[in-house]
């Protein structure tokens, strides 16, 4: 009996062993990702984007303010105040941000409105684009309205959900993406920045469309018109020539460069000689003959002067520069925790996209000009700070991916 006993016992043991469960294998904790290659990358951009303002911009700053370093000085000290806005903001979450930005697009319009209709518009080299502020200081409104709709257009796209992509949905978007972008036109003249704004909207739209092919048609279409618009321009250069438009004047002097070279297409004109005379390697850092005649070079033009400075090869660094700038960006979208943070990054790789492309078919003279800067590198306050703002954010949004040690 004793015996027996104990088999019994042993066999309940076993079988309460048995039906325990086997433990789970630990999983690894997760641990918060950051983005330095981008950082690095931007770091990098902003230091050759220093070098090449100086180099660009000491003559004029010489002759006109008895300081080879007066553009140079300014544009340190924005950076370095773009730098600690852009940690800062990486700091915080940027869910938060979709609580403000309805009210912040809003403001961005009032701004615009304040530069056409009351004194504080200030107007330079002829366009009225800035907002006056104490100590001769100045702001462009237009850069708040790009921020503005980066934040504003994610958050209509999540709220809409499947119908994003419908028409009622299409068109909700539009209205405010392409509101925002007729304001900045019309309010302040800018057509680049109301490009840069239309353009964020329709990659947003093209992102969350389960379909390519509405966007190659209308890519098409507009392709289409243009060289429509170009040839019937041809045809009316001589009658067209007389016009005091402003928008017309550009575009002759973007058909017919050498036949305004002593007015409109001045600049225009010293650019692409700047770029012809580069070659491959360049004159050398500094030795820039161009510089000293073409306007504001420190601008929009600014990537003329690399050319001749660094000829092609300091283009292909700068264009591989941006490059890995974007691949991080869209890195960052792809991996991003929800789809807010994913729109908001693709949403700020539209931006930079869009505006390099722009500055490089202007200086090129492959499209009128429109008064576009390079971002990160051509002279400008109120352009770095927000940009560094924007990348403040796409960091943010890196530090929520999670990834496993």
């Amino acid at each position: 009996m004793g015996e027996i006993r104990h088999m019994s016992e042993a066999r309940r043991r076993k079988k309460r062993t048995s039906a325990r469960p086997a433990p789970a294998k630990k999983r690894r904790p997760a641990v918060r990702y950051f983005d330095y290659s981008m950082l690095a990358v931007l770091v990098f951009l902003v230091c050759f984007g220093l070098i090449m303002l100086y180099s660009s911009s000491s003559y004029s700053a010489l002759v006109k303010y008895n300081d080879s370093m007066y553009f140079l000085k300014r544009q340190v000290l924005f950076c370095g105040m773009g730098f600690f806005a852009m940690y800062w903001i990486s700091q915080i979450d940027y869910h938060i941000y979709a609580k403000y930005a309805e009210k912040l697009y809003w403001f961005s319009i009032a701004l615009l409105f304040l530069v056409r209709l009351t004194p504080l518009g200030k107007e330079v080299n002829g366009a009225k684009r800035w907002i006056r502020l104490p100590m001769n200081q100045q702001l462009q409104p237009a850069e708040i309205v790009k921020l503005a709709v980066i934040l504003l257009i994610p958050i209509i796209l999540c709220q809409l959900g499947n119908r994003a992509h419908k028409k009622d949905g299409i068109v909700k978007v539009i209205i405010w993406g392409f509101g925002a972008a007729a304001g900045v036109y019309f309010l302040t003249s800018n057509l680049s920045s109301a490009i840069i704004v239309a353009g964020i909207t329709v990659c947003l739209l093209f992102v969350v469309h389960p379909k390519t092919k509405p966007f190659m048609v209308l890519a098409g279409g507009g392709l289409t018109a243009a060289i429509i618009a170009v040839a019937v321009l041809n045809r009316m250069i001589q009658d067209a020539g007389s016009s005091g438009s402003f928008r017309l004047r550009r575009v002759l002097v973007w058909l017919q460069p050498e036949q305004y070279a002593s007015g409109s297409g001045y600049q225009t004109l010293q650019g692409l000689y700047a770029i012809g005379s580069g070659g491959f390697f360049g004159k050398g850092l500094g030795n820039s003959a161009q510089k000293m005649i073409i306007p504001e070079v420190q601008n929009d033009m600014i990537l003329s002067v690399i050319c001749e400075e660094l000829g092609v090869c300091g283009v292909i660094i700068i264009l591989v520069l941006f490059g890995l700038l974007l691949y991080r960006l869209m890195f960052i979208a792809q991996n991003a925790p929800d789809m807010y943070g994913a729109l908001v990054a693709s949403g700020i790789f539209a931006h930079i996209a869009i505006q390099v492309i722009l500055n490089i078919a202007v200086v090129t003279n492959t499209i009128p000009n429109t008064g576009v800067t390079l971002p990160f590198i051509s002279y400008g306050g109120t352009s770095i700070l927000f940009l560094m703002a924007e990348m403040g954010i796409a960091l943010s949004i890196s530090r929520q991916i999670r990834v496993e040690e």
